[in-house]
Formats: structure tokens, C-alpha cells, sequence
């Protein structure tokens, strides 16, 4: 099986070309991406934990789910697809903005993307699929701030990252 590629792009999220996965996270190019956050009507996060296999961050927890776009696809499409393969459910999700950044991991990879931050909402339980989940939660917004402060050894490095620019998103835009 081909290894998945990423979508290279530049600061404008111009496609300026494919790159296996693996090799730009080693290379820490800059790539597109999204994570993808579900509440509920609680104004809840539905939380992951990743599966303890993985080859960064085993156990950690991160939001609902985060991939990157296949050529070709949308951010919605992909964050849709991505959604039902971790979490094995669909919802209609949104786009909210995009940044980037820039995160080493311990291993020696960078995550350096242009992270779009999409948003869904959902009420039920997760079907999770355990090649990619071990766990999941629901987690008050303030709370996982609180937490984050706490026990930050508990979340994924671009968790951390991506949490705050999606809390002071909702600071400034009542959704």
C-alpha cells in the first residue's frame, strides 16, 4: 500500500505539492491540515484519547479528531471522512478559520500545518474505531482549559496549540 501523501502548501494554502506523510513531519514542511471539534448541547468537547499504538502521542488526549485533506478533497469532505473512520459517526461540520504553527514532537517529527478548525455538533455516543482511538470523553470547555493548565503531559502538543486559538475564537464569536 502507498504510504498517504500530504498536501504541501504555502502560507496562502496555495497546493504547492504532495509529500509522503512520514517525510514531512520528519522534514517539518509546512502542510495542510484540519481538526475537527464536536460538542454537544451541553456546550461539551468530545475528547480522544489516542490509541496506544500510535507512533507519536500514544494515550494522549487531543480533540474529536484531526487528520489531513487528501488531494483533491475538501476540508469539510476531509474532516467528514476523517469524523466517521476515528469516531464512526457523521454530523454536519463547518469551517471555522485556519492558522499555523509549528509543534516538535519528542521523537524527532514537527507538526508544522495549516491547521483549518472545523466544528460539529453531536449528542450521542462515538462507535470509536480502536486502530486509531483507545478512549474518548465528554469535557466541559472550561474544564479542559483547567485541566490543560494542570496537567498538560495529558494533551497532544498541537492540542495544546489548537485549544487556544479555538477557545479564543469562541471569546470572540458567540457560536
Amino acid at each position: 500500500m502507498e504510504e498517504e501523501k500530504v498536501i504541501l502548501v504555502n502560507e496562502l494554502d496555495e497546493q504547492i505539492g504532495l509529500m509522503a506523510k512520514l517525510e514531512a513531519h520528519e522534514k517539518g514542511v509546512l502542510h495542510r491540515a484540519f481538526s475537527v471539534f464536536i460538542l454537544n448541547d451541553k456546550n461539551e468537547i468530545m475528547l480522544q484519547q489516542r490509541a496506544h499504538h500510535k507512533y507519536h502521542s500514544p494515550l494522549l488526549w487531543t480533540n474529536t479528531c484531526c487528520s489531513h485533506q487528501r488531494e483533491g478533497e475538501t476540508n469539510i469532505q476531509a474532516g467528514t471522512r476523517r469524523l466517521y473512520e476515528e469516531m464512526g459517526f457523521s454530523t454536519e461540520i463547518k469551517a471555522l478559520f485556519h492558522f499555523i504553527y509549528k509543534a516538535p514532537f519528542d521523537n524527532g517529527l514537527t507538526e508544522h500545518e495549516l491547521d483549518h478548525v472545523l466544528i460539529g455538533y453531536y449528542n450521542e455516543n462515538p462507535l470509536i474505531n480502536p486502530e486509531e482511538v483507545e478512549d474518548w470523553k465528554w469535557m466541559r470547555i472550561e474544564e479542559v482549559k483547567m485541566d490543560m493548565e494542570v496537567h498538560p503531559h495529558y494533551y497532544t502538543v498541537w492540542f495544546k496549540i489548537i485549544f487556544d486559538e479555538f477557545y479564543h475564537f469562541l471569546e470572540d464569536h458567540s457560536l
